[in-house]
């Protein structure tokens, strides 16, 4: 009898044991989807553009996990490492799962390479970037 009482009180300590050492669960910070339209007017890739042409660069994002945020479209010149801000936006309350914006770029009128950096970021903070370069001639 007092074998299996001890046994039957080793059973429940492990029991406990294993129950509290279940994995809590934490945040998979599993960044927005954001991807570019593609097809007739959009511009999707890195493309070589004369000077001043002009192209349409569009995207949709779609919340993954946290409601979308906040959407900004920022450029850098000839591999400079400072951006500058575009477009930006804070998304509204209807727009927290699902948002979709058109862009037009005209090219400066000088040679050069053009970085346009596309950024949708969840209330988390996570973040999702796509960037088109653009060779301008």
């Amino acid at each position: 009898m007092k074998n299996f009482k001890n046994s039957s009180i080793l059973l429940l300590l492990i029991a406990v044991i294993f129950v509290s050492c279940k994995k809590k669960k934490t945040d998979a910070h599993v960044p927005p989807d954001l991807v570019f339209k593609t097809g007739g007017i959009y511009t999707s890739g890195d493309r070589t553009l004369n000077k001043k042409d002009t192209i349409t660069v569009g995207i949709t994002a779609t919340k993954t996990e946290d409601d979308l945020k906040s959407y900004n479209v920022s450029y850098t010149y000839d591999g400079n490492t400072t951006s500058t801000t575009f477009y930006n936006n804070v998304l509204t309350t209807a727009e927290a799962g699902s948002y979709s914006n058109d862009i037009k770029i005209i090219c400066r009128n000088q040679a050069g390479t053009e970085h346009w950096i596309f950024t949708i970021i969840d209330r988390d903070g996570n973040i999702t970037q796509k960037t088109i370069v653009l060779t301008v001639q």
